[in-house]
C-alpha cells in the first residue's frame, strides 16, 4: 500500500513526542535514583507484530536495542487472542531482553476499538532483584536473584497482586522495586493514550502501514551509507581487566560486503565462571549501537536501521553465554563493543575514529546499617572519559557507550547516611595528542557516624588503560581501594570498617595523534582550566608553562601564565 509521505513525516515527528511523554511520566513517577537521576532506562513505541518504531531520547543503547528484540518474545508468548485492553506485560529474562536480571521490560499492548494496533515499552534497572548484590561473584544465573518469565502483571487494569507480593517478598528495596515498576507501567499509559488520541485524529484504524514506511527509511539510509564504504575485511582486538586473574578478549572481525555488515566475535574469550557475561540480545545492542553511530548518526533509530546489520558469536562465548552462566555484571564487557568496533572500522572511515574511551560504566553498591540501626542500599553510578576525537578533544565523565549519568553528590548524601569527601576532574587522566581524551574524576567516600557498610565495586580499566590512536598516548587508568593505598577487589563485595574511606577514581580516555602537534594555546588553556599539569606540559607535549600568579591564590587566571613552544623533548 502507498503511504501519503507527508503522513510519514508528520506521524515520524508526532511519535517523538509522544516518547517524550512517555519517558518524562516514567523518570517524574519513578522512585529509585536509578531512574530518575541516572536514566538507566529506555523508552519505544512498536507496531503491533512487535516491531520497534522508534525511541525516546534517553535511554542506554544495552536496553533499547536489546528491547527492539526482545519484544519479539513478549509478541510471541501473548498473541493478540490472549490479549485485553489494560493487560500489562514484563519479564527480566537475561536472554530476552537486556541482558541481566535487574534489568525489567513492562510492556503494554495498545487497543483500538478492540483491536491491537501498538505496543509501548520500558526497560529499567531495579535498585534491587535479589539475590546477591550487582556483582561477579556469583557462579551462576540462579544466584543472582528473581528470574521472571513474561507474565501478566496487570490483567485487564487490574494488578497481579500475587505476582507484586512474590516480588516484595524477594528483593531488598520492595518500595523503590515496587515504585519503578508502577511508573514503568504509567509511562506507558501515558504513551499509550496519546498515540490512539493520534490515529483517533488523522481517522487512522492501524500504524502498521505508516510504521513500516519509517522503517524502510532508515534501513535504506543505512544501507546507503554502508554501500560508500570500501568493501572488505577489518579486524580489532581488545584486552579487559576480567575476573581476578581471569582477563577476557574481545575479538572482531567487521566484512563490509555492499550494502550490508557482518560483525563476527570468534576468537573472543569463552563465557567465564563469574558474572561478566554478555548474552547475544545484548551484544547484539551495542554492536550495532556502534555501527549506527560510526556510519549514519542521524538516521532515526528503530527496526529498519537493525537489518542490514548482522551479528555473529560463537556459542558458549563470553559474548553469547548459554544459560545459567551468570551475568549479573554483563556491562564491564559489554561496553567495550563500540571502541572495540570503532578501532576495526578506522581503516575504512579515515578521519572518523575514537581513540578508546573509559568504556564500562562504573557502579557501586553501598549497603549497610545507619547508627540508628535502618538498613540502606544505593545504587551510585559514575563515568570516565571518553576517548578524543579526530577534531575535538574527548568528553569530560560522561557515560559512553551507555548515555547514563552519574549520581549527583547531594542524592548520594540524602539517601544513605554516607558523605562524597571528593568530586573532582582528575588532573592528567586524559591520554596526551594532538586531541586529549577526556578526563575522569576523583571521588572519595566515608561513613557519617559509626556504621555497619559494604560496597561492591562493579570496575573496570584498572589494570588496562583506554588505548590512544595515530600516537596518541593511553588514559589513565582508574583506582578502587581505600584512602590508605589499600586496593579493594574488583567486581566483589567488601565490608568496611567504620572510619574506612574509599576512593573511587575513574578512568580517563585515550588521545588522538601526535601529542607535539597540539597548539601550544591549547596545552596552555588546559593547565588554566586544571585538566593537565605543569609537569605534563613539559615532558609530553613538550611546551614550558610559567605561572606568574600569587603562590596559594584560589583563582588562576588565563593572563597569570605564559606557555613557550620547546619541542625538544617529550
Amino acid at each position: 500500500m502507498s503511504v501519503d509521505p507527508i503522513l510519514v513525516g508528520v506521524l515520524g515527528n508526532r511519535l517523538h513526542s509522544i516518547l517524550a511523554e512517555q519517558q518524562n511520566a516514567l523518570v517524574n513517577t519513578a522512585f529509585s535514583s536509578v531512574v530518575r537521576e541516572s536514566l538507566d532506562l529506555a523508552c519505544a513505541v512498536f507496531d503491533s507484530r512487535g516491531e520497534m518504531i522508534g525511541q525516546s531520547v534517553g535511554g542506554t543503547p544495552g536496553h533499547i536495542n536489546a528491547m527492539a528484540t526482545g519484544m519479539h518474545h513478549f509478541a510471541a508468548a501473548y498473541p493478540p487472542g490472549a490479549l485485553e485492553p489494560g493487560d500489562v506485560l514484563l519479564t527480566n529474562d537475561p536472554w530476552q531482553t537486556a541482558g541481566q536480571i535487574n534489568d525489567i521490560t513492562v510492556a503494554t499492548p495498545v487497543f483500538l476499538r478492540g483491536r491491537l494496533v501498538a505496543w509501548f515499552a520500558s526497560c529499567c534497572h531495579a535498585p534491587d532483584i535479589g539475590g546477591r548484590l550487582v556483582s561477579a561473584e556469583a557462579t551462576e544465573v540462579f544466584e543472582e536473584g528473581l528470574r521472571l518469565p513474561i507474565m501478566k502483571f496487570l490483567r485487564e487494569g487490574e494488578v497481579n497482586a500475587d505476582l507484586e507480593l512474590l516480588i516484595r517478598a524477594n528483593v531488598r528495596t520492595p518500595e523503590e522495586t515496587i515504585g519503578d515498576l508502577y511508573a514503568q507501567v504509567t509511562g506507558n499509559e501515558v504513551g499509550a493514550a496519546s498515540l490512539v488520541r493520534l490515529l483517533e485524529e488523522f481517522q487512522l484504524d492501524t500504524l502498521d502501514d505508516v510504521a513500516a514506511e519509517i522503517m524502510n527509511r532508515s534501513e535504506r539510509a543505512l544501507r546507503d551509507a554502508l554501500a560508500k564504504l570500501p568493501d572488505g575485511t577489518y579486524t580489532s582486538e581488545l584486552v579487559t581487566d576480567g575476573f581476578d586473574d581471569e582477563e577476557v578478549v574481545l575479538k572482531v572481525t567487521v566484512t563490509i560486503d555492499g550494502e550490508e555488515i557482518h560483525l563476527d566475535f570468534a576468537g573472543s574469550s569463552p563465557q567465564s565462571r563469574r558474572g561478566i557475561n554478555v548474552v547475544l540480545n545484548y551484544t547484539r545492542a551495542y554492536a550495532s549501537f556502534a555501527v549506527k553511530a560510526a556510519i549514519s548518526p542521524e538516521v532515526p533509530h528503530n527496526a529498519g536501521s537493525f537489518r542490514p546489520v548482522h551479528v555473529t558469536a560463537p556459542e558458549g562465548s563470553v559474548l553469547n553465554c548459554t544459560p545459567p552462566a551468570p551475568v549479573a555484571s554483563r556491562h564491564l564487557i559489554g561496553h567495550f563493543l563500540p571502541s572495540l568496533l570503532l578501532t576495526a572500522l578506522h581503516e575504512a572511515l579515515p578521519g572518523n575514529a575514537l581513540a578508546h574511551s573509559a568504556d564500562a560504566l562504573w557502579m557501586t553498591i553501598w549497603r549497610g546499617t545507619d547508627a540508628e540501626g535502618r538498613e540502606f542500599m544505593l545504587n551510585v553510578f559514575q563515568t570516565g572519559g571518553i576517548g578524543a576525537r579526530s577534531t575535538k578533544d574527548g568528553l569530560n565523565t560522561t557515560g559512553f557507550p551507555s548515555g547514563l549519568r552519574s549520581t549527583p553528590t547531594e542524592v548520594i548524601e540524602t539517601m544513605a547516611p554516607l558523605v562524597q569527601r571528593e568530586r573532582v576532574l582528575r588532573t592528567d587522566s586524559g591520554g596526551a595528542g594532538r586531541w586529549r581524551g577526556g578526563l575522569g574524576q576523583r571521588t572519595s567516600m566515608a561513613a557519617c557516624g559509626e556504621i555497619s557498610w559494604s560496597v561492591n565495586g562493579n570496575v573496570d580499566r584498572v589494570l588496562r588503560p583506554a588505548s590512544g590512536v595515530d600516537s596518541g598516548h593511553d588514559g589513565a587508568v582508574g583506582r578502587f581501594g581505600l584512602s590508605d593505598g589499600a586496593s579493594l577487589p574488583s567486581k566483589s563485595r567488601v565490608n568496611l570498617r567504620p572510619d574506612d574511606v574509599v576512593d573511587v577514581i575513574l578512568p580517563g580516555g585515550g588521545g588522538y595523534g601526535d601529542p607535539f602537534d597540539r597548539t601550544p594555546e591549547a596545552v596552555l588553556a588546559d593547565v588554566v582550566d586544571g585538566y593537565v599539569s605543569v609537569e605534563a606540559a613539559r615532558e609530553l607535549y613538550g611546551v614550558e608553562v610559567t605561572y606568574h600568579g600569587e603562590p596559594g591564590t584560589l583563582v588562576r587566571l588565563p593572563e597569570d601564565y605564559t606557555a613557550i613552544e620547546s619541542r625538544g623533548k617529550r
